[in-house]
């Protein structure tokens, strides 16, 4: 992408609240077109960085993911999503970007009801705004507000994507999300433990098919709101974990078979927390010609073998 867009400089901005992305960092040393300077979106002035820099592309990925974390750090969630995403619109206002990336969420959709799953983007939702995990749900729903607003008032050249539960390299080993738990039970060969009975189910995109469907709104998903998953399969928790031990047995870097269910000590730790989660992807198909095709086995085989390669 970078050889057809022509950039010159990817300016990455990170205030690292939660730590340092040390493969990136390692990554900006080899390649001189990748800068990473840390950051806060909300506080710091946008301008003391960009300085006299002519920006092409925004995106807005600022804001911690993981339910653990976000509700560890809730103000900071809403605020990077709000605060921080309206100073990137309001820089765009006198910029003459090409592209304005709005990373939302599937969550925006909450807990959808039976016939609403799959889920495509004409669906509301079902979300609390009150509860634990409000402060990025409903703060990813304001934000996509803010995107709209803006592009239809100024005409900025603005996509959103709804991503639904990407995983593979890049993502934080200690993330707390259910891939990189698994990942992590693997690499240091220890029994599988689920917080839960491992009934809910989601459908897992691996990092490769996701980034394609983010480019693609990027460049061509102006003032519309796009799913980027994959809609097959719709596996369990339980499920995702056996694949998980499957593969890691297979490589011959894990040698455990049980798994372990436990009750999480955080009262809050499963309060709204979605029983299903599975993607229409009909439009991004359509629109933007978006074919995710990397298999969940296929993907977790990628992953374990990136993970096992970095610890050597």
């Amino acid at each position: 992408y970078s050889n057809n867009l022509n950039l010159k400089k990817i300016l990455a901005l990170d205030n690292f609240l939660l730590d340092e992305v040390k493969w990136a960092l390692e990554l900006s040393q080899d390649y001189s077109i990748l800068e990473f300077k840390k950051f806060d979106i909300v506080f710091d002035d946008l301008n003391s960085i960009i300085n006299n820099l002519e920006v092409d592309y925004i995106i807005h990925m600022a804001s911690i993911a993981s339910p653990t974390f976000y509700r560890k750090f809730p103000i900071e969630t809403l605020d990077a999503n709000i605060w921080g995403l309206r100073k990137l619109l309001d820089y765009s206002i006198s910029s003459k970007i090409s592209g304005f990336l709005f990373f939302s969420s599937s969550e925006i959709y909450g807990d959808p009801d039976k016939k609403n799953i799959p889920t495509a983007e004409d669906y509301n939702g079902n979300v609390s705004c009150t509860g634990p995990r409000a402060c990025y749900d409903e703060a990813k729903r304001f934000g996509e507000t803010l995107c709209m607003k803006f592009y239809e008032k100024y005409n900025l050249p603005i996509g959103i994507a709804r991503p639904f539960n990407n995983y593979g390299p890049g993502m934080n080993i200690n993330d707390k999300r259910a891939p990189a738990d698994f990942a992590n039970y693997i690499l240091c060969n220890k029994e599988i433990e689920i917080l839960s009975d491992g009934n809910p189910t989601r459908t897992f995109c691996y990092v490769a098919d996701a980034i394609a469907g983010y480019f693609n709104i990027l460049l061509n998903g102006h003032g519309d709101f796009f799913n980027i998953g994959i809609e097959k399969p719709e596996i369990s928790i339980r499920n995702l974990a056996q694949l998980f031990v499957d593969t890691g047995k297979r490589l011959g870097i894990y040698k455990h078979s049980d798994i372990i269910y436990l009750k999480s000590t955080d009262p809050n730790y499963l309060v709204d927390n979605p029983n299903r989660r599975c993607p229409n992807i009909t439009k991004a198909k359509n629109i933007l010609s978006y074919n995710p095709s990397i298999s969940i086995e296929n993907g977790i085989e990628r992953y374990l073998k990136f993970l096992n390669t970095k610890r050597l």
